[in-house]
């Protein structure tokens, strides 16, 4: 698989968390769990700032703080 990080080359947001798969009658199926911990990372292709994060709310946080204040946010202003 390629390596989906963001890079000052390849700007933007990578979030990944690997689900746990189940049989399709499996009512378990659909908790919101996942088999590994979530890991996101972002550049910014505007000014070139880069955080990443590990665990479900850091990567929350910084999804957050990319749509507020980078990507997008940039071209807003």
């Amino acid at each position: 698989m390629a390596d989906l990080t963001p890079d000052k080359k390849s700007p933007g947001l990578h979030v990944a968390a690997e689900p746990i798969y189940r049989s399709h009658d499996d009512s378990a199926r659909w908790w919101k769990t996942t088999a590994t911990t979530p890991t996101g990372s972002y550049t910014c292709g505007t000014c070139g700032e880069s955080e990443t994060a590990r665990g479900t709310d850091k990567v929350r946080d910084l999804v957050d703080d990319y749509t507020a204040n980078h990507g997008p946010a940039h071209r807003r202003k």
